[in-house]
């Protein structure tokens, strides 16, 4: 009897230790996967610089919408490093995500005003840029939503009996999904021409 129960011992003990590895490992992949964010978040915030000093040639007289951009861009580098430190912290997921929120829409809205200006439009540099910058954003998609599967992955495994007991006892926080929202920088809309068949209507009806 006393074989059994040291052996039932030992066992649960092999148990407690697999859970607390996996909760590791589940941990590491999500910041792992953060870390590929940072990667392409980076590499955007690196493209906007050149791409404000190329449009400043054109638009000389749209400086508020200019230092906008900027202005986003260093709060959402601010907000990248704060969020590097601790991947999956709540506050700092939520403030990043905001930041990168408030970048699109200046990015979007220089872009929007970019179409009055069909030098900048038609300029090489600029065109390489917003090629550069949209194939970015979609890296970002695709290292956010890995990220974020990684980390419903963790806290299912937090949440379940018995890992959550580990979890309380050995400091597994609740990791916060990242939301920055589409970070595609939509063109502005075209107006389309009326058709022919109305026009035709219209004439037939004077």
């Amino acid at each position: 009897m006393s074989w059994l129960l040291l052996a039932a011992a030992i066992g649960s003990v092999l148990y407690l230790i697999s859970l607390y590895n996996a909760l590791v490992a589940r941990r590491n992949r999500y910041r792992n996967g953060f870390a590929q964010i940072d990667v392409q978040l980076t590499r955007r915030h690196d493209l906007v610089p050149n791409l404000v000093e190329v449009a400043k040639t054109y638009l000389k007289h749209e400086r508020e919408t200019l230092e906008a951009v900027t202005a986003a861009r260093s709060a959402a580098v601010s907000e990248l490093r704060t969020a590097a430190r601790d991947p999956g912290a709540a506050a700092a997921m939520r403030q990043l995500g905001a930041a990168e929120q408030g970048l699109t829409g200046a990015l979007g809205r220089l872009l929007a005003l970019s179409e009055a200006y069909p030098d900048l439009k038609a300029d090489a540099t600029m065109m390489q840029l917003s090629e550069e910058l949209t194939s970015t954003e979609n890296k970002v998609a695709f290292a956010r939503q890995a990220f974020n599967d990684a980390v419903m992955d963790y806290n299912t495994l937090r949440e379940s009996f018995p890992a959550n007991l580990i979890a309380g006892r050995y400091g597994f926080q609740e990791a916060e999904l990242l939301d920055i929202g589409d970070t595609a920088i939509r063109q502005a809309p075209r107006v389309r021409t009326i058709a022919w068949w109305s026009e035709a209507s219209l004439d037939a009806s004077a």
